[in-house]
């Protein structure tokens, strides 16, 4: 049949692009680990560099202030 033949190519295109896709996604999933990651380091930096405070520290202790400011494993 040449309706068969024609739908074959198109077939294999589609199945083609699905892969593709499945791949991509695979890599925007790694992409968004590698992100994240990141943003934990950049973070931990600023935390350790002095340029950012977490949000609960109360601002009343300063000696308890000196420990806790060091990220377990850095010390």
């Amino acid at each position: 049949m040449p309706g068969n033949s024609s739908a074959d190519p198109v077939e294999l295109e589609l199945a083609s692009i699905r892969q593709q896709l499945t791949e991509l996604r695979a890599e925007q999933q790694e992409m968004k680990q590698a992100i994240e990651e990141l943003v934990k380091t950049f973070r931990s930096l600023a935390l350790q560099l002095g340029i950012a405070a977490e949000p609960y520290r109360k601002a009343g202790s300063s000696g308890e202030r000196a420990k806790s400011s060091e990220i377990p494993g850095f010390g």
